[in-house]
């Protein structure tokens, strides 16, 4: 799944680093959206803006964690 993610938001965003330790700090708001929009579309989930925190969205590891809770819940 986190290489599935992980080129998914890499062909979306090319000029964001997926594999920084504060990952958070280099997403604006368009790219949080891109991100919400595109794993909810890829894995059939419902991601809102209550998802959108710094713990969720700190680590591309942090991102996939997100993204199988979501499913987990389905």
């Amino acid at each position: 799944m986190k290489a599935n993610i992980l080129s998914l938001l890499t062909d979306a965003l090319p000029a964001v680093d997926f594999e920084s330790d504060f990952l958070f700090s280099e997403l604006d708001s368009l790219g949080i959206a891109t991100i919400i929009v595109l794993l909810a579309k890829e894995y059939n989930i419902s991601l809102d803006a209550t998802d959108v925190t710094p713990k969720n969205f700190k680590t591309i590891d942090a991102i996939v964690n997100m993204v199988a809770s979501k499913i987990e819940q389905k």
